[in-house]
């Protein structure tokens, strides 16, 4: 070999080197992750995202080894910061906890959504389910779903409901009950849960399809009255309570869904990372007993699975909400 190939060799082997130093190389498993992490909260602090997504982060942390940082950005029915998960850079260090309302209910109710949840992301794997509970305040002279429905047709519109604002799960949870009951409801929207929940118990308003988390201490203390949760299932919180199916309104079904997910692009080794340490964490003891105090049931679902769900309920609620020609201010 010639001194001057030699040396044109030797040049090409130094840059290759150097580029290996300064080139962003691929996460492993391995060595993933090596600082903390954020998971966006597409809502304020309180309400049943929040409360799951500390339920992860406290576990997740111990597990990963790095802390994970809830970051709470609210706005838009939780839309614009689900947008920005979706254009979070894919390297495992920004995720998002994306629920029902997010990913099935807002591209169709905000048009400038900004975000295809079956195309802009790549799902890590359900967490749990929750249901929502119909809960009434305790001087409404109704007992079940059955005398509910009962009272609602003798006063049409006369019975105000209240939601943690327009387009939320709680609000169409409720459109959809009133539509399959045959019945009329009148909307009571509010800028969160909570003081959703307050007029609830001042006597403001006549009920709310609330969430578990937020209303099972309300339950416990006897301040309202729970008359049945939306899923199909008995809530494993409250196995006394009937499902709506079961109550009189056959076919009715609303599950609040939990799950993680990052940014379309997001390396396969990392999104088994987390899937893999999430089903571990659900099957800890500890885990099972505080997602149930918090009123979940444990969903781990991979990503597949994640995947078809989307697809199903982007579907449904489309339909819900073109159908009731829901709209946001």
């Amino acid at each position: 070999m010639s001194k001057v190939r030699l040396f044109a060799k030797i040049r090409f082997l130094a840059a290759a080197l150097v580029t290996s130093f300064v080139t962003p190389q691929p996460a492993t498993a391995q060595d993933y992750p090596t600082r903390p992490i954020t998971l966006v909260v597409p809502y304020s602090a309180g309400g049943g995202n929040d409360a799951m997504a500390r339920v992860v982060a406290d576990r997740m942390s111990k597990t990963l080894g790095q802390q994970i940082v809830i970051e709470n950005r609210g706005g838009a029915g939780g839309s614009i910061a689900t947008r920005q998960v979706a254009k979070a850079a894919p390297d495992g260090y920004t995720l998002g906890l994306g629920g029902t309302g997010t990913l099935a209910i807002d591209p169709t109710l905000y048009p400038n959504a900004g975000y295809d949840p079956r195309k802009d992301f790549a799902p890590v794997g359900l967490i749990a389910t929750s249901p929502l509970v119909i809960l009434v305040h305790p001087s409404l002279p109704a007992r079940n779903v059955r005398e509910l429905i009962a009272l609602a047709k003798a006063q049409p519109g006369k019975l105000n409901y209240a939601s943690a604002g327009s387009g939320s799960g709680i609000h169409l949870g409720t459109v959809l009950f009133a539509a399959m009951a045959g019945i009329e409801l009148t909307h009571i929207p509010y800028k969160g849960t909570g003081p959703a929940l307050n007029d609830l118990l001042g006597g403001h308003i006549q009920l709310i399809f609330g969430s578990a988390p937020s209303t099972i201490p309300l339950v416990y203390g006897n301040r309202l009255r729970a008359i049945a949760v939306t899923t199909t299932k008995r809530s494993a919180a409250l196995p006394d309570l009937p499902t709506v199916a079961e109550a009189g309104v056959p076919g009715y079904e609303v599950v609040l869904w939990y799950g993680v997910l990052g940014p379309k692009g997001l390396p396969k080794n990392i999104v088994a990372r987390w899937n893999t340490e999430i089903r571990k964490a659900t099957k800890l003891p500890d885990m099972k007993e505080r997602l149930a105090s918090e009123g979940f049931d444990i969903d781990d679902s991979p990503p597949e699975v994640f995947q078809a769900v989307l697809k199903r309920d982007v579907e449904k609620w489309a339909k819900v909400v073109k159908e009731a020609k829901v709209k946001v201010e």
